[in-house]
Parts: C-alpha cells; structure tokens; sequence
C-alpha cells in the first residue's frame, strides 16, 4: 500500500448500508434472524455497484465479479460444499449420536458438569458445529439438572461453552475453513497455534466447573448405546488434516469413508447416502451466496480507496505488529456483535485481515487464529446470537440466566488478548537480544 494515499472514507458506504440495514431489521422483528442476512448483503452489494459515478457501471460490475471469482474464494465455497456434505453424511449414519453417548458412557458420575463440558468440546471438534453440538446435549444436560438438583442455567453454561471450543478448532469448522481460506494459511498450522492459546482457557474452564459442583450427589446416568465404527469418520477427518493432508481430499475421504460405514451398517442406502450429501450442501447454499456478495462488494470497496483508508487509519492507531493483531481481533469483535454470526465476520474481516497482515508483515496463522478467537468468543457470549439463543429455548430460561457461566468464551477472549501481548513482547526481547 502507498502510505501518501490515504483512501477514501465514503468507499465504506456499503458497509454502514449493511449495519444499518441489519440492524435496523433485527430491532423491527425483535430477531437477529427475522430476515436471512443476504437480504442486507444484496443491498449493500447493489449500493457498491451504483456509487462512485466516475466508474462505468460495467467496470464496476467486472471488478465486483472478479472480486466474487477470486482463487481463494472459489476453493473456500468448495470447502465449504465438501464439509457440509461430509457433516450430513456423518450424521446422518449415526456418527453424531455414538460420539454423544461414547462420551457420555465413560463419564465419571461425580463430575457429570465437568464431564459434559469435555464432551461438549470433543463433540464440537469432531462435528465442527456448535449448533449441533449445542441440540444434541442441551436435553441431556437438562436431565442431569433434574437429577441432581444443579442449575439449568449452569448445566446449559458448559454445554455451550464446550461447543465454542470446537467451533474454533474444528478443521471443518465454518469459522476455521473462512479464516485459513482468506489469509492462505494451512488448517494444520493455524490449529497447532490455536490449540496452545485456548488450552489454558479450557483447563480452567474444567476446574472450574469440577470446583463450583464438587457437592454434587453422584449419579449414574444410565446405558447409552454407541458404535465405535460409526466414530472412526471423525478420527479419520480430525488425524488425517492434522497430518497436513490437503483438505480436499481430506472431506472428500471423510464422506467416502462416513458414507461406507453408513451402507455397511445399515444407515442407509446408495440413495439416503446421496440425499444426505444433498441435505448437507443446501445447508451451506446461504453461507456460499454471502460469500460471493462480500468478496465482490469488498473488491468494489477496495477500488474506491475504502482499505487504504482503513490501512491508513490502522498506520496511525496501530504502529506496532502487536496492535495490527489486537486491531484485527477488536474488527472481528465489532463485525460478530453487530452481525451475531461468526462465520460471517470472519468472511466480511478477512480481506481486511489480509491487507492489514501484508502492511505489517504478520504471520498468516497467526491472524486466522486471532480472527476466529475473537468473533468465536464473542458470539458465545452475545444474548442474541444463534448459540444462547438456541440453547436458552431448549432449556426454557432465558440468554441472561446462561450468561453467568459461560467461562470458556470469556476465558478464550482473555487468551487471546494476552497471547499477542506476550508474544510480540517476548519476540521485542529477542531481538534485544539479537
């Protein structure tokens, strides 16, 4: 970037039409998820297309579809198909239920909360949804509340505690496929330096919850019934990207081996095996189309001087690689509560991410990592997002009660911060010593 241009201000347009419009919508109907958020990108993206009249509306609409054509955008939505039919597959074959119940047998009776909150965790990393994660063990934890008399509210707290972990760190992860695509980092790389900063959070989460529950009456939950073949699809997924195998052929396996195991078993036929794959692609048709509308409108933005004036803001608020990071982690924050989606913050941050890293040589890992702590920790503890909104309506209590003890997304979000604040100030003591 040229540091004498300092862009251009009004070129951010389409991104204030979005907050607007989506926010706007969301206060109307009272839900963050009244309207599909394509509705406020398609306006954003035609008020990128018709501003700056300089341009020809057909060399802006060129610059939009390329921007949409990009690279790394085309093999992201390609991702995003394989890991959607991989999921479906997986589920529906049983591999969702035996990974639930495998958890739940080897449960320790006494540390049931603590005990639901790994599985919540296993559970996520291996389906790479917290949603999932979050309907699946929602109703169980309720039943351990009524059993041994620990709050809702508290029960439900690990539960979706637990699912933010994986949702992190699943390799596919929506959030985790958006943020290594758009800064052309490998799954495997920003995993091994994810996994260092969250783990702390995660152990103490785990001691706390064993800590404020140590009175709890032991129970046994009963006998829950799993298969460990219908779980080697997960394993396989999990081992084989960690391994550093290209992620395509990595789904791709996992939906050839998930699918087997599925025929093999019983689950279904040649035919439920090629619904499934459908069931699960339509799923990600949303995520896919905003995709494309955010690629090209930034592409617009980007040519109408909107990143050098971010960069530009960015040169005199951040002088440091250390505040680039933090600046980045708080874009990915303001992005997720204004939207309460963190894929999407991730995909709308990215490109942002990227120019911003270049400017000050930042290590592509590390910046999908920041990005996807910060909007996952956020949208873990927002009222409104999709997780507490969900999980509050299966245990009949409200967000608010949730809040409380939600100790992993906070303690993922300090994490963070304190990661890239010790590390630029260990490597600023390298190179003193240097």
């Amino acid at each position: 970037m040229n540091k004498e241009n300092k862009g251009n201000w009004w070129a951010l347009l389409p991104l204030i039409v979005f907050v607007v419009v989506y926010v706007g919508i969301a206060i109307i109907a009272k839900d963050f998820y009244a309207v599909s958020v394509i509705i406020p990108f398609l306006i954003a993206s035609v008020v990128a297309l018709v501003m700056n009249t300089k341009v020809r509306f057909e060399e802006k609409l060129q610059i939009f579809c390329k921007g949409a054509g990009d690279t790394n955008i085309i093999l992201m939505i390609l991702i995003f198909i394989l890991a959607g039919a991989f999921a479906a597959v997986a589920k529906s074959m049983g591999a969702v239920d035996s990974t639930v119940n495998l958890g739940l047998s080897v449960l320790p009776p006494n540390l049931l909360v603590t005990g639901i909150f790994i599985v919540a965790c296993f559970i996520a990393l291996s389906v790479g949804t917290s949603m999932g994660t979050i309907v699946a063990l929602v109703p169980i934890a309720l039943g351990v509340s009524e059993k041994t008399g620990i709050a809702v509210a508290l029960v439900v707290g690990a539960v979706v505690s637990g699912a933010m972990f994986g949702d992190n760190l699943s390799i596919i992860s929506d959030t985790t496929i958006a943020a290594t695509r758009t800064q052309g980092c490998d799954m495997r790389d920003k995993f091994r330096m994810n996994f260092k900063i969250v783990l702390p959070a995660a152990i103490i989460t785990a001691i706390i919850f064993m800590v404020i529950t140590s009175g709890t009456e032991a129970i046994s939950l009963g006998s829950y019934d799993y298969s460990l073949i219908k779980i080697v699809p997960y394993i396989g997924v999990l081992v084989a990207a960690l391994a550093g195998i290209n992620v395509i052929f990595v789904l791709a396996s996992g939906i050839i081996l998930a699918g087997t195991i599925g025929i093999g078993t019983g689950s279904f036929d040649i035919i439920g095996l090629f619904k499934s794959m459908a069931e699960g692609i339509n799923g990600m048709s949303e995520l896919i189309i905003i995709s494309l509308l955010i690629a090209g409108m930034v592409a617009i933005i980007k040519y109408n001087g909107g990143i050098d004036f971010i960069l530009h803001k960015g040169l005199k608020n951040f002088k440091t690689r250390r505040g680039a990071e933090l600046g980045i982690g708080a874009l990915a924050s303001l992005v997720d509560i204004c939207t309460a989606n963190n894929t999407i913050a991730i995909v709308t941050v990215g490109p942002i991410a990227k120019d911003i890293s270049n400017e000050f040589d930042l290590e592509p890992k590390r910046v999908a990592g920041i990005m996807d702590m910060f909007a996952c920790a956020f949208q873990g503890i927002i009222p409104y997002g999709a997780q507490l909104i969900s999980a509050a309506g299966l245990a009949a209590i409200s967000p608010i009660e949730i809040m409380q003890y939600l100790f992993y997304p906070y303690l993922m979000g300090i994490s963070a911060v304190v990661a890239i604040i010790f590390y630029w100030s260990r490597r600023k003591e390298e190179n003193r010593v240097k």
